[in-house]
């Protein structure tokens, strides 16, 4: 039996790496798909339930949106021309006039994700008496089965694109089909199968053409090589027996027309190393854990908790060794489903073709919510599949600007299938096509990652532009002030308690333009002044009644406390806009806003946004209240992937990859000029360390901390740099020279 090349380099947890830190494991096959095992490449994702019986592995892929008959309705609305009425009866006090500002269509959801098929293995049944294991190692991307003497890894490789699988066991007999009989398959899919007998042993395919006639298919090819033993046909399988073992490599492939399945067979079996799975694993492996060993956490957590198996490790939802895992599997599970495309609603993978909210890229928070660790946790391929999705859709978010505010520049779509970035998700209580923030929320990701790595992506730089020549066409209306008005307005998904959804100047909306415009200012010498001015036009935020920054500045429209979404709180988390040190004022009614906000439907994304604010305002009692309701409210399924409600309500990655930015905002925070230290941690947290982080002035850092209060930060900066320093103790200078470690001790006494 070939074994994985785990190193016995200790990790941050006192752990080799692999073990329970790095991992997590079941004493049972997962029986439902929520609870399997997940590895992916950003590409392919495979979910595994380890049955030694009746193995099933779920073979999904980015690609694989279903066409639901929305060709009419995929562009965005032409409502330029009527853009100037609507303005004129907004800015009038008719507060319900955005609601007419459509074309009349219906809603139409975006192409919904769903799962290619899955892999069959069935055995003769086995000693039921044989000690069973299951696990998942986060520092190969491996889930491992054993029982008695058979085992089954699977992984999927970053480095060739394919699903691969191994078998191993005495007399090993298989019977190995592809099923595309998944829960919520449409009875119209038409489905052909196909198997031939190879050299290797058989080669397997499965093409599935969607209903509607849109011509779309896609087609799934499994090359099966057998060890010892003989295969034979069992369409639509093939039936392996007497074998020692078994590799399965599979890959999707979504197409129009026909597919060649031999000249992709044929280039399955062209792998480099295509039939050694310990070959394939290592030139993955150069990949995939160079990436995950970039950052650890350590929690100081009691080593039998950590050695328990994850269903019962999130009983304990207040240990250590809780948030130690579940930091390690979100950042596994975040760089897991980050390549071609960032993470879906559900990462990168699902079991059902219902997945809720069509399995959709949702921009307007969940989306930057899941790779909000992306720069600090040092996962640049998340950030660059992020960047994929983003410039790959510049034209269509073009085509939104024209259409429907008839101006230059580029308007992000609320909602996305990964194809088109078209805004064509809206309706009368959701009308998200007035949504002008989008741009610039989704391009701060890429702005963060510049700063930590030093240098500008000149495709950052120009998307940049184009987001400041939108507001400079859109940014019309003044009031009598002569400050700019953003009309129409949207506060993500929230509504005025005294007025209708589409209005005038949501914080966001002011904080977008406003960031979009110096930023492109700063990057752009050549408009700088121009830039700048509009942006110094815009009103500032509105304190209300309460004390709290109002989510719309506009006076007289109302808050909304109980709501999930946060948007009004843009400038304090991830824009720098509004913190306690440089805006303390602000940042007390932006305190006050988040007091006041209520969880509305208990979402684990409301959850975790409330907790990253409240980590930039320095309140450790609301991050671990926030964390709190995530551990304590059952959001977590076996596979250690998240669900949207309590009570594993609704299968989602929001939790599960926000999780790591939380932890690491309460213990390090960065600007391009500032470094802040320790700024919310709960007492839940006594001692610990976090190494590898990284900081938007380009520093990598190591902390660690004592239950004492006491601290110590060792800062290995990329350039010569001087920053502001702070601690809970106080603010000083702090110069950096590039190439020169710089240690950092903080006293409690």
């Amino acid at each position: 039996m070939t074994g994985s090349p785990l190193t016995e380099t200790p990790s941050a947890g006192g752990q080799a790496a692999g073990g329970p830190v790095h991992g997590t494991w079941e004493p049972e096959p997962a029986a439902r798909w929520e609870d399997a095992f997940l590895t992916g490449n950003g590409h392919h994702g495979a979910l595994v339930s380890g049955d030694p019986d009746a193995d099933r592995v779920v073979v999904t892929h980015h690609t694989l949106v279903r066409p639901n008959g929305d060709d009419e309705y995929r562009r965005p609305p032409r409502l330029a021309a009527a853009l100037p009425a609507l303005q004129d009866r907004l800015l009038a006090g008719v507060t319900t006039a955005a609601e007419s500002f459509t074309d009349g269509r219906p809603l139409q959801w975006v192409r919904p994700f769903h799962p290619a098929f899955q892999l069959r293995l069935n055995r003769p049944p086995g000693d039921a008496h044989a000690a069973y294991h299951r696990s998942v190692d986060f520092t190969t991307g491996e889930t491992t089965a054993t029982c008695g003497t058979w085992t089954s890894r699977v992984f999927v490789s970053r480095a060739d694109d394919v699903i691969v699988q191994h078998i191993t066991a005495p007399h090993l007999t298989l019977d190995i089909s592809l099923d595309p009989r998944l829960p919520g398959a449409p009875n119209g899919l038409g489905v052909g199968h196909g198997a031939v007998l190879t050299p290797e042993g058989a080669q397997l395919s499965l093409r599935a053409r969607y209903p509607g006639g849109s011509g779309l298919a896609y087609t799934g090819v499994t090359l099966v090589a057998v060890t010892g033993g003989t295969t034979k046909l069992a369409p639509p399988g093939v039936l392996v027996e007497g074998a020692t073992e078994v590799l399965l490599l599979t890959r999707v492939r979504r197409h129009t027309g026909e597919l060649d399945v031999a000249t992709e067979g044929r280039a399955l079996r062209d792998l480099p190393d295509g039939t050694s799975y310990d070959g394939l694993l290592g030139r993955h492996l150069a990949l995939h854990r160079t990436a995950y060993d970039r950052v650890t956490l350590d929690l100081a957590a009691d080593p039998a908790e950590r050695a328990l198996p994850g269903s019962e490790l999130l009983g304990r939802p207040r240990g250590a060794a809780l948030l130690e895992r579940l930091f390690a599997a979100g950042r596994y599970h975040l760089l897991s489903a980050s390549g071609m495309l960032p993470p879906r609603l559900t990462g990168l993978w699902t079991g059902d073709w219902n997945t809720a909210w069509s399995g959709a890229f949702t921009t307007n928070a969940n989306l930057n919510l899941q790779t909000a660790s992306a720069a600090a946790a040092a996962l640049p391929e998340v950030t660059e599949a992020h960047a994929a999705l983003v410039h790959r859709q510049l034209p269509d978010w073009r085509d939104n600007a024209r259409a429907i505010f008839g101006t230059r520049g580029v308007v992000a779509p609320s909602h996305t299938d990964g194809e088109s970035g078209h805004t064509y998700h809206f309706n009368r209580e959701y009308p998200l096509h007035l949504w002008t923030a989008g741009a610039d929320w989704l391009l701060k990701p890429l702005v963060d990652h510049d700063d930590t790595r030093g240098a500008h992506d000149p495709r950052t730089t120009a998307a940049l532009a184009e987001a400041a020549l939108f507001y400079e066409d859109f940014l019309t209306r003044t009031d009598e002030s002569g400050a700019l008005l953003v009309v129409p307005s949207y506060s993500p998904e929230n509504r005025p308690a005294n007025a209708s959804w589409g209005t005038v100047n949501a914080a966001m909306d002011l904080s977008a333009a406003r960031h979009a415009l110096l930023t492109a200012a700063d990057r752009h010498p050549e408009h700088a002044d121009r830039w700048r001015a509009l942006a110094d036009r815009l009103p500032p935020h509105r304190t209300n009644a309460d004390g709290a920054l109002a989510e719309w500045a506009r006076p007289g429209l109302r808050d909304t406390y109980d709501h999930r979404h946060l948007s009004h709180l843009y400038g304090v988390w991830p824009l720098d806009e509004i913190n306690p040190y440089d805006t303390p004022a602000l940042a007390e009614a932006a305190h006050r806003a988040l007091e006041l906000r209520g969880a509305e439907n208990d979402s684990a994304h409301g959850h975790l946004h409330h907790a990253l604010i409240a980590a930039r305002l320095r309140d450790a009692e609301r991050v671990a209240h926030a964390l709190g309701q995530v551990l304590d409210g059952d959001f977590f399924h076996a596979s250690l992937m998240s669900a949207h409600y309590p009570r594993r309500d609704v299968y989602n990655a929001d939790a599960a990859h926000a999780l790591p930015a939380v932890l690491i905002e309460m213990l390090v925070q960065s600007t391009p000029n500032r470094l802040v230290l320790l700024p919310a941690l709960p007492e839940s947290c006594p001692a610990g360390e976090l190494k590898g982080v990284r900081t938007r002035f380009g520093a990598v850092l190591d902390l660690t901390w004592t239950p004492d209060g006491d601290a110590t930060a060792v800062l290995r900066p990329g350039r010569t740099h001087r920053v502001e320093l702070r601690t809970p103790f106080g603010a000083e200078p702090l110069d950096l020279v590039a190439g020169e470690d710089r240690v950092i001790s903080v006293k409690a006494r």
